[in-house]
C-alpha cells in the first residue's frame, strides 16, 4: 500500500486528487494539510511514502517544507513531489534544490498523475529525459557556484561516468548502452553515486553534479 500526504492551501485541489487516489487499491490517503507547518507535523506522524506538496503555501512554503523534510534523517523514506501550477519555473529548480523527488503540473492527466505516484514511491525521481535537459539549460544560463566536500573522491570511475551521464538527461537504458552495460548495472552504478553522495534520488544526483563540478553544461 503507497501511504500519500496531501498538502496543499486549496480544499478543491486537496479533495480532487483525494477522490482520484483513493479509487486506487494500492493508494491510501493518510492525511491532508492546508500549508507547510502542518504538513511537517503530518509527515512526521503518519510517515508517508509519498508527499504531494503545493509549493506556494502559507506560513510555511513548500521548497521549505522540502528543505525540513530532506533534512530529517527519520523521515528519509518520504519522496516529496511538488505540485505546481506553472512547470520548471523557478520555485520548482529551488524545490528540486532543496530535496523534492521531482514535480508535477496540477492540470496533469489522472492516468499520468496516478503513475506519477507509483514512481515517487518505488523511490525513482520524476523528472524525465526532457525535464533533466530543462534543469541543464538552467546551469548554462544561471550557472551555480561549485561546491566541495560532496563525496566525489569516493566515487569510483564508472559511478563518475554514470553520474555525468545522469547529469546530461540520460536514460538507464541510455547510460548502459553508452557505457556498454546491462541496464541493471546502469542503475547500481547510480544507486550507489547516490548514497555515496547522499543524494536522496536521481533529482538531487543531477544538481550535486553540476554544483560540485563533475558535470558541466555541454554549451559553456
Amino acid at each position: 500500500m503507497i501511504r500519500v500526504l496531501l498538502v496543499d492551501d486549496q480544499p478543491l485541489i486537496r479533495s480532487g486528487f483525494r477522490a482520484l487516489l483513493d479509487l486506487e487499491d494500492d493508494i491510501e490517503v493518510v492525511a491532508e494539510a492546508a500549508d507547510g507547518k502542518e504538513g511537517l507535523a503530518l509527515a512526521k506522524e503518519h510517515l508517508p511514502d509519498i508527499a504531494l506538496i503545493d509549493i506556494q503555501m502559507p506560513v510555511v512554503d513548500g521548497i521549505e517544507a522540502t528543505r525540513r523534510i530532506a533534512a530529517d534523517p527519520a523521515l528519509a523514506g518520504v519522496h516529496v513531489v511538488i505540485l505546481t501550477n506553472y512547470g520548471l519555473d523557478e520555485y520548482v529548480f529551488n524545490a528540486l534544490r532543496a530535496g523534492a523527488a521531482g514535480f508535477l503540473v496540477k492540470d496533469i492527466l489522472p492516468e499520468d498523475f496516478l503513475h506519477a505516484v507509483r514512481v515517487a514511491a518505488r523511490g525513482d525521481a520524476l523528472l524525465a529525459p526532457t525535464i533533466t535537459r530543462k534543469l541543464i539549460d538552467r546551469f548554462v544560463t544561471q550557472p551555480f557556484n561549485t561546491v566541495t566536500g560532496t563525496g566525489l573522491e569516493g566515487l569510483t570511475s564508472r559511478e563518475r561516468e554514470a553520474v555525468v551521464l545522469v547529469a546530461q538527461g540520460l536514460s538507464n537504458d541510455e547510460i548502459a548502452g553508452r557505457m556498454v552495460i546491462s541496464p541493471l548495472t546502469a542503475k547500481t552504478h547510480i544507486n550507489r553515486s547516490m548514497a555515496k553522495l547522499h543524494a536522496r534520488d536521481r533529482a538531487q544526483l543531477v544538481v550535486l553534479a553540476y554544483e560540485s563540478g563533475l558535470a558541466a553544461p555541454r554549451n559553456s
